[in-house]
């Protein structure tokens, strides 16, 4: 099983008057969301199906990194992601049918970094030490694990294959 946590990419600042729930993505953000959907298709991190926020910034997100992945992927808009913390992210991903073997969430932080560092006992140790100080807007987790049941989900089950921002991208020339 293979589980991506995605954080939203950059967004505008609250203005006042303005829920947070309708905070759509700065210029960066839809830059960045593009450069993360062609690192994932370049690598063939295409999800059976993705999980979003209800969030318009989790919307956006998914919609300017979705055509790079030139497949048809599943997609649900969740309420229960939006500002959701450890547990509820586990809740969600243990809810994927075992049909699901690549499952991608867009979220938030800090849930989705707690997330990540919750799930992770192996990997790149440099990639790991990363993530430890910050998961940044539009950073990619990719968490691989053994099985087959997203029911028996656990903490430090996985192991980090890919941590990539698109910072990280470009100070590797690999935008």
């Amino acid at each position: 099983m293979r589980l991506m946590l995605l954080r939203h990419a950059k967004a505008e600042k609250v203005e006042p008057g303005q829920r947070d729930l309708e905070r759509g993505l700065t210029a960066r953000g839809r830059a960045d969301a593009q450069t993360i959907g062609a690192y994932m298709a370049r690598h063939k991190l295409v999800p059976d199906l993705a999980v979003v926020s209800s969030a318009r910034r989790t919307r956006e997100t998914w919609d300017r990194l979705q055509p790079a992945l030139a497949a048809k992927v599943a997609v649900s808009f969740e309420e229960r992601l939006y500002n959701t913390g450890t547990e509820g992210i586990l809740t969600l991903a243990k809810e994927a049918k075992s049909s699901v073997r690549t499952l991608l969430l867009i979220g938030h932080n800090p849930g989705f970094h707690d997330a990540a560092r919750l799930l992770i006992a192996s990997g790149d140790v440099e990639a790991r030490e990363r993530l430890n100080e910050n998961l940044p807007t539009a950073g990619l987790v990719v968490i691989d694990f053994a099985g087959k049941d997203w029911r028996k989900l656990h903490p430090h089950g996985g192991r980090l294959e890919h941590f990539v921002t698109p910072r990280s991208l470009a100070e590797a020339g690999r935008v």
